[in-house]
């Protein structure tokens, strides 16, 4: 029925589990129990300092419940202004670097420490309350347990200062936490006492007793492991059974007198309707367990008016919803497993292939469990499909062989069958490095400009963002062949809002500038704008693109048909998603080239891997703009 300690923090980093008293002035609280007169808490003596500065001094608070955006230059504004800060650390995910909602605040004396757990405690920052204990390391005293209470039942306008200012008068508190989550108080919660005897007056004294006109449960904390080994025992002692499959037209008497031989019952209740029908199932509950278990033995299975009983222990609802998601969990992992390394991938199937055509391609290399084309709901085929074979050396021999191979003037592409979610990852991943390889093609080419022309302040050349990962951005207008220097003059103006037809230059693209005094290229015409000493830009005609076609992608190098399919496919992108077709097109061209043919002659699969890459696109965005913000 509860949940883990507040003082219980994220092993990973072990943060601390004590906190020094909070003195704030308290905020209107639900009133508990007043404690006897010799339980309240005395003047604070010298000798009363907190167990984290006995014996050695402890200048590091734990700071938590923070706000995903907070970061280290917002704490220092913060706790600096209580005394001298001598570092601050945000605890941030090891993987995707944001935070974890808390940190760890190091002062350079003990003294500003305790002053700022007493002015802070529970502090708005970003609008959310923070929470500071004392930094302990030792994982043996945080998970110990002595002095922790559990408090259920709370009304839902009890907040982690309202439950401190309640139970501060039984004892000094190192830890107080109400569970929550975004939706606001989930009704419980824990304090954590310095000392066993201060945890027990809280127990005796506001156990039972009403606050904000809402009776509380308080009792000591039990851990999660013992709660759960209590729950197995409960069950294993089970009396009350839940019986279905019962005719309708079995009565209360019936029902009842089915089970009376097995035992003593106490209660004995039929499902029934709003107008008194049964619904085919009812509940027992036996004064033993032995009872009730001989019951579910001798009676599951068996036959009563013609109907197959079923019989077993009585459930809660979330836990038999937990135990089915449980197995299913279970048996998609097994089924995961089972084909692991064995469920081939088959995309670009010409129309007319059908399971056993598919069968037929792929059995020359082992023994295929599976075949499917996948087909739409009128029948039609959908262009891909699966094969398993019954070992993971057969499948990749399939790959090996059939990946890119011409049937019917279409090159197949065959991989290892993934999960949606998986290649969302690896999509992930594979944007991120080419983020990184974009910004160092960028830092190299404007290094080469800076060395190519020394003379000029201010002249910018940026290179070219590598909108198609995995080629390399040529350095020619378009139309001019490879090898070739550049003409001076020759690439002009960017087009704007597009690429030139057949080009590789994204909108504001600014290409450098001839030399001064170098004369205009045959045949280019005049752009009207004035640069350097005035002598005017000239635009040079791109080259129209020849047809893409499988003779011309075949005698092409790999860049080079990386690069003709991209300015096939940019053109279909930014129909529907101008603003992003560049981006969009550099992630889809990192799909084999099997596979980017097909995207070419289906609109539908290729709309539909555009929408793939675009989620991909708008999480990395996200989260870069999270971390930006923090």
């Amino acid at each position: 029925m509860s949940a883990e300690a507040a003082s219980t923090q994220p092993a990973a980093t072990n943060p601390p589990a004590e906190s020094a008293p909070v003195t704030e002035t308290p905020a209107a609280a639900p009133a508990a129990a007043e404690a006897p007169a010799e339980e309240k808490p005395a003047e604070k003596k010298e000798d009363e300092k907190p167990k984290a500065s006995q014996g050695s001094v402890n200048t590091s608070l734990y700071v938590g419940e923070l706000d995903p955006n907070v970061n280290e230059a917002i704490l220092f504004e913060i706790f600096n202004m209580v005394g001298p800060v001598s570092s601050i650390r945000v605890c941030r995910d090891a993987v995707t670097r944001r935070s974890l909602g808390y940190a760890y605040v190091n002062f350079l004396n003990a003294e500003d420490s305790e002053r700022a757990l007493e002015q802070l405690n529970y502090t708005p920052i970003r609008g959310r309350p923070c929470r500071i204990m004392w930094s302990q390391r030792d994982p043996g005293q945080r998970r110990a347990g002595q002095g922790n209470i559990f408090i259920k039942n709370l009304d839902e306008a009890i907040d982690n200062k309202a439950l401190h200012d309640t139970f501060a008068a039984f004892g000094k508190i190192l830890s107080c936490k109400v569970a929550s989550n975004e939706q606001g108080s989930l009704g419980y919660g824990f304090v954590h006492y310095e000392s066993k005897e201060a945890a027990e007056a809280a127990i005796k004294h506001v156990n039972g007793m009403l606050l904000n006109d809402k009776k509380v449960y308080v009792g000591h904390h039990i851990s999660k492991k013992d709660r759960q080994a209590k729950i197995e025992e409960a069950r294993a002692q089970y009396t009350n059974v839940y019986v279905k499959n019962l005719d309708p037209a079995v009565t209360q008497e019936e029902f009842e007198k089915l089970f009376d031989k097995y035992g003593t019952i106490t209660s004995a209740a039929l499902a029934t309707d709003e107008e008194g029908k049964s619904r085919g199932f009812g509940f027992v509950n036996f004064a033993e367990h032995a009872q009730a278990a001989k019951a579910v033995e001798e009676l599951n299975d068996t036959e009563f008016h013609g109907q197959k009983l079923f019989l077993g222990r009585a459930q809660k609802k979330s836990e038999r919803e937990e135990e089915l998601r449980k197995a299913y969990e279970a048996a998609k992992n097994e089924k995961l497993s089972k084909y692991q390394g064995v469920n081939l991938y088959i995309k670009n199937l010409p129309e007319e292939f059908d399971d056993e055509r598919l069968q037929e391609e792929f059995a020359p290399f082992g023994t295929t469990t599976s075949a499917k084309v996948m087909r739409t709901p009128t029948g039609a085929s959908r262009g891909f499909g699966f094969v398993c074979y019954s070992a993971p050396e057969e499948a990749n021999k399939a790959v090996a062989e059939m990946n890119g191979k011409m049937i019917e003037n279409r090159p197949l592409y065959v991989a290892l069958a993934q999960r949606k979610d998986v290649r969302h990852q690896q999509l992930a991943a594979q944007m991120m490095q080419h983020n990184q390889l974009r910004l160092q093609q960028q830092q190299a080419a404007a290094a080469a400009a800076a060395q190519m022309y020394p003379g000029a302040p201010g002249m910018y050349y940026p290179q070219p963002p590598a909108q198609f990962p995995g080629q390399v951005r040529p350095q020619y207008p378009p139309g001019m062949m490879q090898g070739m220097p550049p003409m001076a003059g020759a690439p002009g103006a960017p087009y704007p809002g597009q690429f030139p037809a057949g080009g590789m230059f994204p909108q504001g693209y600014r290409p450098p500038r001839p030399p001064r005094g170098a004369a205009p290229t045959a045949g280019a015409a005049p752009a009207g704008v004035q640069r350097g000493q005035g002598a005017p830009v000239p635009v040079a005609v791109p080259a129209q693109p020849e047809a893409l076609t499988a003779a011309a992608l075949a005698n092409a190098s790999p860049e080079e048909q990386k690069q003709m399919l991209g300015e096939a496919i940019y053109p279909k992108i930014a129909a529907s998603q101008p603003q992003l077709a560049g981006k969009l097109t550099g992630m889809i061209l990192e799909l084999p080239v099997g596979e980017l043919l097909h995207l070419l002659e289906d609109d539908e699969a290729l709309s539909s891997k555009v929408d793939e890459a675009l989620t991909v696109l708008r999480e990395y965005e996200s989260r870069e703009g999270a971390e930006a913000t923090a």
